[in-house]
């Protein structure tokens, strides 16, 4: 996809970091939005920021971690605009902490945003997409947990590895039906956003009971805020990447080439039959 112009763009986690960094690059190049949010005084703010500037915009709050919540998005996304163009399935949460410590809640919490949430888009959505029959794209937001396996940090490691085989899936399956639907697999490494703080809309019911952490798990999260803090890839940086990528219709978006060797290495591993190296 290369022509921009008055198509409607649908961002998941859209009111803040990433997300929102995508959605004012897609104003630039005249889109129309869909913000989705959990947030809800986050979400307004960006909605009147567009409306501020004549970008026609819906703000929908949902918890992309329900069924009926995305389902109801896309409903609202047609009555509005009757198509979507692009999807950023993008919206994502993160905690640190040692795999066998990783409570019930703490599994549900993160696989249900950052894996359940592009499930639910990428379900609701395609169908739609098919049924125009026009240029279309998706992008999955993963990261390079997708393609290693970095100690304190199982759930989210899951949910992203499955974020990446469920991208590839998906796009093996739209090339066989020979859909006129592009995707994308987004794998950026420390970009200095929030995510560290997605704990202040965790659901009250998927909240544990006790938070007690142990000493590792408090330096593991302390080690992770200090490179998201020292990066130097920075959001808006990496919405200029997803949409050059868009463009050039890559599937794969490394926005940090140095990760690279590490994926290299954990390739190497595999077909070399030894045990996992070190990614620290």
């Amino acid at each position: 996809m290369k022509d921009f112009q008055g198509k409607v763009a649908v961002i998941t986690g859209g009111a803040s970091g990433l997300g929102l960094e995508i959605a004012r690059l897609a104003a630039g190049k005249g889109m129309k939005l869909v913000l989705s949010d959990i947030e809800e005084r986050a979400l307004k703010k960006a909605e009147l920021e567009f409306a501020d500037q004549g970008v026609d915009v819906l703000a929908v709050r949902s918890n992309v971690a329900i069924a009926k919540d995305v389902e109801q998005l896309a409903e609202k996304t047609i009555e509005r605009f009757g198509a979507v163009h692009l999807l950023f399935n993008n919206a994502g949460v993160a905690l640190s902490k040692t795999t066998w410590e990783t409570t019930v809640s703490d599994w549900e919490w993160v696989l249900g945003v950052d894996l359940w949430g592009v499930i639910h888009g990428v379900r609701v959505f395609t169908p739609i997409m098919l049924k125009q029959n026009s240029p279309c794209h998706i992008v999955n937001t993963s990261s390079v947990a997708g393609m290693l396996s970095t100690e304190g940090m199982a759930a989210y490691n899951v949910a992203k590895h499955g974020v990446v085989t469920l991208s590839e899936t998906l796009y093996h399956d739209l090339k066989r039906r020979g859909a006129n639907i592009d995707v994308s697999v987004l794998c950026p490494a420390w970009v200095n956003t929030a995510i560290w703080d997605s704990a202040r809309n965790r659901p009250e019911d998927l909240q544990n009971s006790v938070e007690q952490k142990a000493a590792d798990d408090i330096k593991l999260e302390q080690s992770a805020r200090h490179a998201i803090q020292s990066g130097k890839v920075t959001a808006p940086m990496v919405a200029e990447i997803v949409f050059a990528a868009i463009e050039e219709n890559k599937f794969y978006i490394l926005t940090h080439p140095k990760i690279k060797k590490w994926i290299g290495l954990r390739v190497e591993d595999i077909l070399q039959d030894r045990q996992p190296t070190p990614q620290t």
